[in-house]
């Protein structure tokens, strides 16, 4: 069993930066397909980045790409969501997940094994 536990999430200004962090521990965590999803209020839970287990695969929502990095250090069991140019519309809470399976349409919610508790990011304008 693998637990997530994200970190990072706070009220920002829009233009502002911010790096999210999630740990794994309970598992293989270089093994695992890691992903970024975030929810916004009333909103469904939508995909953000998604890095494969060694890094060599990384994809990157429409919304995000040139200012979201994801990267990933195995030797620490962990997974960062580095966040540039934050806008208004990044607000929500964001969820790192984790699965097995390194093929397949990573960026659907259902296909992902395991999900941390989710960190809040707010960007005010």
């Amino acid at each position: 069993q693998v637990q997530l536990v994200e970190s990072g999430g706070r009220p920002v200004q829009a233009g502002n930066s911010l790096r999210l962090s999630c740990a794994a521990s309970g598992g293989t965590f270089s093994t695992y397909l890691m992903a970024w999803f975030r929810q916004a209020p009333g909103e469904e839970r939508d995909f953000v980045a998604v890095i494969s287990s060694r890094g060599a695969f990384i994809d990157y929502a429409d919304s995000v790409k040139g200012r979201f990095t994801v990267s990933r250090d195995n030797a620490k069991n962990s997974m960062y969501l580095q966040m540039d140019s934050l806008k208004p519309t990044d607000t929500a809470v964001y969820y790192c997940a984790a699965r097995s399976a390194q093929g397949g349409d990573w960026k659907n919610r259902i296909q992902y094994d395991y999900w941390g508790q989710g960190t809040q990011v707010t960007v005010s304008s």
